[in-house]
Order: C-alpha cells, then structure tokens, then sequence
C-alpha cells in the first residue's frame, strides 16, 4: 500500500519486503521502539523499521498536524501488513473512486489538464456503483468521448482535507481504449480546461508537472511487477 500525503508516497511493508531494500534506498533509519518522531530526523527517505499500531498513530498523528516537512518518502516496515494498513484506513474517512489510461488508435495517451496540472481523468463513484463503471463513466464525463474498459492496471490512496476531516481517498485504474473522440471536449465544471492526446514523449515531459500518484500509476502501467 502506497499513500500519498502532501503528493509524497508513504508505503507499507511486510519484514520480507525489507530484506531486499539496500543502504542506497534511503536516507534515514528509524526505529519506532526507541524513537518518539522528532520531526529533525524526517529528511529525505525515510525507513521506519518496527512499527506498531501504537507508532502508526503517533506518525500519521505528526502528518495530521503537517510535523514533517522535510522528507521526500517514508517506508514502514511492519509485521501483519494487512492489519497495518487496515489501521491507517480506521484513521480517515474513505472515499472510492475511479478513473481511466485511455488508449486511441494510434497507442497514445489522453492527458488532461486541471487546476495547473497534467492528470489523467477520474472521480468518485456514485452509492451502489461498482468501481469499473465509475472508470467509464468519470473518463466519458470529463473528456466527452466513447471507451471500451480494459484491465485494471493499480489502486492510488492519497490524502486531504474537506470539512475539517482527513479524506484517505482510493481510486482504482484502469487502462482503456477510445472507441469515439469526434466530440471530445474537456468538462469545464470539474475544472479542466484542456485535453491532449500525448504519445510517449509528451506524456514522460507533462508528469513533470503532474502528481507523484500520477506518475505512480504510469509505473504500474509500464512495470506490471511493481504493482503493490
């Protein structure tokens, strides 16, 4: 599982994932019995080795507060993975939703502009809507064109706040074919502004101004095996 918090990847991993990470992987290492999460300490890449569901408070409790600013990643090393993840769910209020790498004819990818950067079309699911039909319906929504569904290629969670609430939102992609583009336009009411169809240049030059997700999902896309 892989969160991104202020657009920095926050990953949980099991002790046999562990074993394989080098010195080279990260800048700093912490252990979570003995360290109490001085923010002095969280700069660059950080590895936090025994972690407990009393120091996963303690941490998110320090992102909460925005605490740590300096670091550029953070890997947790637990013992139950699943237990791990499922108490930092217990921490936000969940949103689903879903969204699209749409393909045309020619093997390029539909990128859209929104809010000052380059994403790839997405939004929450409607209740009782399964994840699949939200992904068709967000991408025809927000770009006006016709697509047929494809494999799922990964789920992103990344934060925010609404309301006062911390939001832990997850969206599951996955990749598509355009079936009708004589229409496309860009939804203006959900902020987008500009559609492209990009081929593997364009795309690698817009995520430089994307989203550390977004770049997240063209990995999956690209490196099937790196799916967490």
């Amino acid at each position: 599982m892989v969160i991104f918090i202020n657009d920095k990847p926050v990953t949980i991993i099991g002790q046999k994932k562990f074993k394989n990470l080098h010195g080279s992987d990260y800048d700093t290492l912490i252990d979570a019995r003995l360290d109490k999460f001085n923010e002095r300490v969280f700069i660059g890449h950080i590895v936090i080795l025994n972690v407990d569901n009393s120091s996963l408070e303690r941490l998110f409790k320090g992102l909460f507060e925005d605490k740590f600013k300096d670091f550029q990643s953070i890997t947790l090393v637990v013992e139950d993975r699943d237990l791990a993840e499922e108490k930092v769910k217990s921490l936000y209020k969940i949103v689903k939703a879903a969204g699209g790498i749409v393909f045309n004819a020619d093997g390029k990818i539909l990128m859209i502009h929104r809010l000052g950067k380059w994403d790839l079309p997405k939004g929450k699911r409607d209740f009782g809507e399964k994840s699949k039909l939200t992904a068709v319906r967000e991408v025809e929504e927000e770009c006006n064109i016709s697509v047929r569904l494809g494999e799922k290629v990964c789920t992103t969670w990344h934060t925010y706040t609404q309301g006062g609430r911390n939001i832990l939102k997850r969206t599951k992609w996955y990749k598509m074919d355009c079936t009708d583009d004589s229409k496309m336009k860009p939804q203006l009411d959900e902020d987008i502004d500009d559609l492209k169809w990009m081929d593997e240049k364009e795309v690698r030059k817009s995520l430089l101004n994307s989203y550390s997700s977004i770049r997240y999902v063209f990995d999956c896309l690209n490196n099937p095996s790196s799916t967490d």
